[in-house]
């Protein structure tokens, strides 16, 4: 049997958790051929086929998902053992990845980490944008950024900015054509924008007004899957859009969208990041969480 190379289980892991060997490869960059070279240097050392593999896919075979339930676990306490070393260091190094819906990423988690880099120049950061429910262990992650309800129990969970509100906006050239609505009610008579979320769901639209909440399904010709874009058809005049404030207050202002029902507005939770309460937490990651608890957040008003 060939001898077994450590770094090449930590390879496997990679491609497993990439969905191939492309992805794989970007991330250690390093070419998809090396990646290749490893996984089949690994199954000849093991004798056995640990991925199933066709021209457009990777997946682990039995085996493969034998080994990969054992070896996240001893990977981390791998990863756990060089950090305690690190504790000795007079700066946090290594890396943090973070899963976040887009919104999240975009108007609070990166601006966030990009001072946090600044005061530490030996931290990495990832931030992956994926608005769908993951299990952030098993993918890899040391937190993920998520609302409070969707929270799994076996998590630690801090607020990351300020509580969120909703705008429903159209452009004045729609607003030309169609007359404006009074209630939610009235937006079942508009074209509205709709969302599909990756799980394939339908984005409904909440409002509430002095203790009443009303929830439609928005009914409309065009379904996006990013406020970028949907922001973009809006302002295109393609018909009423459901965004975060965030995404559309310089518009307001300068006037190139109107915000409409502005008396039925919902607030809603902030984001929350959460990481895992069973799992040792990196020096990277313990100094990414005392800077973001320092953080003073903005009042959002009615």
């Amino acid at each position: 049997m060939r001898p077994l190379r450590l770094d090449s289980l930590e390879i496997f892991v990679d491609v497993v958790r990439c969905g191939g060997f492309r992805a794989a490869a970007l991330g250690r960059g390093v070419s998809s051929s090396a990646i290749s070279q490893s996984i089949s240097a690994l199954e000849e050392a093991l004798g056995i086929r640990l991925l199933n593999r066709t021209t457009r896919s990777v997946a682990p075979t039995e085996a493969g998902e034998r080994l990969l339930e054992r070896l996240s676990p001893a990977l981390h306490d791998i990863r756990t053992a060089i950090d305690d070393l690190n504790q000795l260091r007079e700066r946090p190094s290594g890396t943090v990845r973070i899963n976040a819906p887009g919104p999240a990423a975009d108007h609070v988690l990166c601006p966030l980490a990009f001072d946090f880099m600044k005061l530490y120049p030996d931290v990495d950061v990832e931030i992956v944008s994926d608005a769908a429910i993951i299990d952030i262990v098993e993918q890899g992650f040391d937190a993920g950024v998520r609302f409070g309800n969707q929270l799994a129990q076996d998590m630690i969970a801090m607020p990351l900015g300020p509580a969120l509100r909703y705008a429903l906006v159209a452009s004045p050239e729609y607003l030309r054509h169609h007359s404006r609505p009074d209630s939610p009610s009235d937006l079942l008579q508009h074209d509205c924008i709709r969302r599909r979320f990756p799980g394939g769901t339908m984005e409904t639209w909440a409002f509430e007004k002095d203790g009443e909440e009303v929830e439609i399904s928005p009914q409309g010709r065009l379904t996006l899957s990013s406020a970028y874009h949907e922001r973009q058809a809006a302002m295109a005049g393609a018909g009423i859009a459901h965004l975060l404030e965030d995404y559309v207050r310089d518009d307001l202002a300068q006037g190139r969208l109107v915000e409409l029902l502005v008396d039925w507005k919902k607030r809603l939770p902030s984001w929350f990041l959460y990481y895992p309460s069973r799992r040792h937490t990196s020096a990277a990651m313990r100094a990414f969480l005392e800077y973001i608890r320092r953080r003073e957040w903005p009042a959002v008003g009615r």
